[in-house]
């Protein structure tokens, strides 16, 4: 497993930069997990504050005991963190930007969920004799819900590209085989909160395969 790089660390907590196809923690058919080979790599246990889905990217949030994991899970719930993510979707939106505010359904139960976004980017290509556009999206999270943008973003019709769960089999297997997308193009990308007392942010550059340049996308917007 590749080196896993740290982005911030104090006596309580590291921020880390996990990278897409990592689960994050182990289980049946699950090989080298963050929850086991970080601790390896940093020769001490450590304690999940939350969780990123193994195709998601991005910064996490990890306790050095039980303790700070509480403390720190807590602070996650209560929004004193905030979570930002840029997501590469399919197709235009209707409006630049706005809050999207459907109800997610998680564990069997309807919840309220929260999501700002803007778009800061637009582009196309040719694929397969259709043009495909593609919306590069900021998103800040008001509520935590699992896949909460991936759905947001889905019934806006404009799935996150490689969202295999939420999104369209048709437009990424066209994506996959004219493209050479193949990842799910959604990253955490910044964290915003108080480790020391004082407020800062914490981001990272979008990995490489979110520039749409790599692809041969020509950006209209």
């Amino acid at each position: 497993m590749n080196h896993i790089p740290i982005i911030y660390e104090n006596e309580k907590i590291i921020i880390i930069y996990k990278q897409a196809g990592i689960s994050v923690q182990g289980g049946a058919g699950i090989a080298h997990p963050l929850d086991k080979e970080l601790p390896k790599q940093l020769g001490h246990e450590i304690f999940l504050v939350h969780r990123l889905d193994k195709d998601t990217a991005g910064l996490m949030i990890v306790a050095k005991s039980h303790e700070a994991a509480a403390a720190w899970t807590k602070l996650v719930a209560s929004r004193a963190v905030q979570k930002e993510y840029d997501a590469v979707c399919i197709g235009k939106f209707a409006k630049k930007s706005g809050t999207l505010t459907d109800n997610v359904r998680e564990r069997g139960v309807l919840k309220k969920a929260v999501t700002q976004y803007a778009v800061t980017a637009e582009y196309e290509r040719i694929c397969a004799g259709e043009v495909v556009v593609l919306s590069l999206v900021h998103a800040t999270l008001q509520t935590g819900r699992m896949h909460q943008i991936r759905i947001h973003f889905a019934k806006q019709n404009c799935p996150i590209a490689g969202d295999d769960k939420h999104g369209s089999f048709a437009q990424n297997k066209l994506l996959k085989k004219e493209c050479g997308i193949k990842h799910l193009l959604l990253c955490a990308s910044s964290l915003t909160f108080a480790p020391d007392g004082h407020v800062r942010t914490f981001a990272i550059e979008l990995p490489e395969y979110m520039h749409m340049d790599s692809y041969s996308f020509r950006r209209i917007g």
